[in-house]
């Protein structure tokens, strides 16, 4: 494969052609998330040491092995690569690899399932984003940070220089590996003081390029990756700008059941052109700073696959996003069918006994007990992607606005 780079508002390969790339992420497979799984949000560190508490650290460890093994494989990356796309983007948290009581000190076995996900990447000839989408201290005050409510990367030198580190240590590792399209520095960064984010991305920046000058490095936006804008000039020439899109979120969301797109939405008219208007900026930004745009999220909840109006917002985001010329991956590939948040490409319907959608305990928090009683077989094997409905019509939209770039 040809290492990708930047050339203008482009991403092109060795050969200079363009390349646009479009995907989709593997949510919840090296960063836990709750309504992946069926259940609360809590973060991925408070319901770990909860089950090594209940059914002891080597158990803990050893489910959350064969976890990783089942939920994503090397069939996944094929199925994906079948359907047309061309990238993965890859969340992990940084605790994959590194441990608070360890700083610096690199986990073998989780480098590992980042090496296997590139090694499977360049087997099926489709690019990877790495993701930090937990950073240490956390750099936003969601679950998603694996945060219980502070972002202390912004008020912290010693996590700054953590997060520094593995990145330069990310980079060694994989700067002779074409397959990666590059490094995505931070997951939704959100603080007020927009000095520290520009140092932290300015730093990391410095840290990648003493060791890799080659791969491509993705900064999102502060805010949820929304505000473009507060970001410094970086001048290194191979950077791509990134943002996340879900508006309106009452919809995409599902947290107002009964909304329709298009439709009326506190009292405004939400179709395509009110998204276009969204989105311009954003293209305004590519003009004016020369410079490739990734959307790295973007998704709606599947409360009802057959109906038109969910996926006629993603058709007309896709059609927005191809106007635009943005690269995009959506969110998510895969997760346990829920009413609420952007759910997978990949669902699973049934309502298993973990799953309990009836509760009082429902989804990822029944392994507590499960586990304890030696059900860990059946929780994995319940959890492979063959145990999941595909949302036909979904796959079919994105699959159908694939097209060569123009």
């Amino acid at each position: 494969m040809e290492f990708l780079k930047v050339s203008g508002k482009h991403i092109v390969d060795g050969t200079g052609e363009k390349v646009r790339l479009r995907g989709v992420n593997l949510g919840g497979w090296l960063m836990l998330e709750g309504y992946i799984l069926g259940g609360r949000n809590i973060p991925e560190s408070e319901f770990k040491r909860t089950l090594a508490r209940r059914i002891g650290k080597d158990k803990s460890r050893e489910f959350f092995k064969e976890y990783r093994n089942c939920f994503i494989n090397e069939k996944d990356i094929k199925i994906i690569k079948d359907v047309g796309f061309n990238c993965v983007r890859v969340p992990f948290n940084y605790r994959l690899i590194e441990e608070d009581s360890k700083p610096c000190v690199y986990s073998k076995e989780g480098l590992g399932y980042l090496d296997r996900l590139v090694d499977w990447c360049e087997k099926y000839r489709i690019y990877c984003i790495l993701d930090l989408h937990a950073a240490p201290g956390s750099q936003n005050r969601d679950w998603h940070s694996d945060s219980s409510g502070t972002a202390l990367l912004w008020e912290k030198k010693n996590f700054q220089d953590r997060c520094i580190s593995l990145w330069e240590k990310l980079a060694w590792r994989y700067r002779f590996r074409s397959c990666v399209a590059g490094y995505d520095v931070l997951n939704e960064p959100v603080t007020r003081d927009i000095t520290k984010l520009n140092k932290v991305y300015r730093n990391v920046i410095k840290s990648i390029r003493s060791v890799d000058k080659r791969h491509i490095i993705f900064l999102e936006g502060n805010n949820w990756a929304q505000s473009l804008d507060v970001l410094d000039t970086f001048y290194d020439g191979n950077i791509v700008y990134s943002i996340h899109f879900y508006y309106p979120i009452d919809f995409t969301f599902n947290f107002r059941p009964g909304l329709t797109y298009p439709g009326r939405i506190d009292g405004e008219n939400w179709n395509k052109i009110k998204l276009k208007r969204l989105l311009q900026p954003y293209a305004k930004f590519m003009g004016k700073h020369n410079v490739p745009l990734l959307v790295g999220e973007f998704g709606v909840n599947s409360r009802c696959p057959e109906c038109s109006s969910e996926l006629k917002w993603i058709e007309d985001v896709l059609e927005i996003f191809d106007t635009f010329c943005f690269h995009w991956t959506y969110w998510t590939y895969k997760a346990v069918a829920g009413n609420i948040f952007p759910d997978g490409l990949y669902r699973l319907v049934e309502n298993l006994d973990w799953v309990s959608r009836q509760g009082p305990i429902r989804g990822w928090e029944n392994f507590y007990t499960f586990l304890k009683f030696k059900e860990k077989r059946r929780i994995v094997e319940s959890l492979k992607t063959e145990n999941f409905v595909k949302q036909k019509d979904l796959v079919s939209l994105l699959k159908n606005s694939i097209v060569p770039p123009s």
